[in-house]
């Protein structure tokens, strides 16, 4: 018999990677599907909202939540099918995400090299379509299985009924209509890299196998990103700017030296980095909270802020650069309201 340990007053510090101070007025830890719909129905049963929490990595949270917290710990890796040069995998929405990638390498599944290091599990990667250096994963996604509380049944979402886009996917789009509880990639057992992304190409140089790769991924994120134990971040704290063709012209009139990545419906991704380090934010703090000094796209929490602490720095980062830039940066961490509901960014 599946039974909920439902816990009052919990401390979501050790499950946030800023590490901000959120107490969880109740909080449930769910391994299974049946887990799920029995924390799904105690929530209704009390009239608690529900806030789905995953790695922490991509969140921002108050200092309290009048609301039932839902831990997703769903685990396990299965191959469904192998087929010619492909195979899928069925992998938990609680599995560590990093952990997962280098299993994967270790099995010589080619696809996902290029995320190592990224914190969060499994079943966030979907939602904010988690990419770095020429990757993102909807690319390598098959399926999704979600819980679908709009019909109140578990669902089977095509990669194509994901709406894939640069950060973005149905789950963001429709915040509370989905609680993924697994997802389904298909990997390929050929080599397959992406190598023409920032200084990866040279990292790698000749010695272009699996491994090597993973191996120069890791080592350039840990030469430019805090590690969350040390310096308490999300990751990049912004998106990189999509601009059109007239409005990069435009930029780079100005300022020519300016990172730009071509996309392939004509417009062109700028990196939000370049921009904050160049309006003076790069290691540069404000109390609390400041921009990494090796990465100025990253904010760390360096003194126990809170999430106040946190929007004063962003939205100044923001003003200065729609001042110099004349670019409005959009944060990509969720943040959160007290009744556990996602509430808008300033700016």
């Amino acid at each position: 018999m599946t039974v909920l340990n439902i816990q009052n007053g919990v401390q979501l510090q050790p499950f946030n990677t800023l590490k901000l101070n959120a107490v969880a007025s109740h909080y449930v830890e769910v391994g299974s599907k049946e887990m799920l719909i029995l924390a799904l129905e105690y929530a209704k049963q009390h009239q608690l909202n529900t806030l789905i929490l995953s790695g922490g990595s991509n969140i921002l949270l108050p200092k309290m939540i009048h609301a039932l917290v839902i831990h997703i710990h769903i685990q396990g890796i299965n191959v469904l099918v192998e087929h010619g040069d492909c195979l899928t995998v069925h992998v938990g929405a609680g599995e560590n995400w990093h952990e997962f990638v280098r299993y994967t390498t270790q099995k010589k599944w080619y696809g996902l090299q290029n995320l190592a290091l990224i914190p969060g599990r499994v079943g966030a990667s979907p939602v904010q379509n988690i990419g770095a250096y020429g990757v993102e994963v909807g690319e390598w996604i098959d399926t999704v299985e979600a819980y679908d509380q709009t019909c109140g049944q578990f669902v089977t979402l095509t990669k194509e009924d994901c709406a894939f886009a640069y950060r973005d996917s149905i789950f963001k789009q429709q915040p509370y209509r989905y609680i993924i509880v697994a997802v389904v990639f298909k990997l390929s057992k050929q080599p397959v890299f992406q190598l023409n992304y920032g200084d990866l190409k040279q990292a790698v140089a000749d010695h272009v196998t699996i491994d090597n790769v993973e191996q120069q991924i890791i080592h350039i994120r840990q030469s430019k990103l805090p590690d969350p134990k040390d310096f308490p971040n999300v990751g990049s704290f912004f998106k990189n700017p999509l601009l059109s063709a007239t409005q990069h012209q435009q930029l780079v009139a100005q300022f020519p030296h300016i990172p730009s990545y071509p996309q392939a419906d004509g417009r062109v991704k700028v990196a939000a980095g370049w921009l904050i380090e160049h309006t003076g934010w790069k290691g540069k703090r404000l109390g609390a909270v400041g921009m990494f000094a090796k990465q100025a796209l990253v904010l760390v929490n360096y003194e126990q802020a809170n999430l106040n602490d946190v929007c004063l720095t962003y939205t100044s980062v923001q003003h200065d650069v729609q001042n110099k830039f004349n670019i409005l940066l959009e944060p990509e961490p969720i943040m959160i309201k007290e009744n556990g509901l996602i509430q808008s960014h300033i700016g």
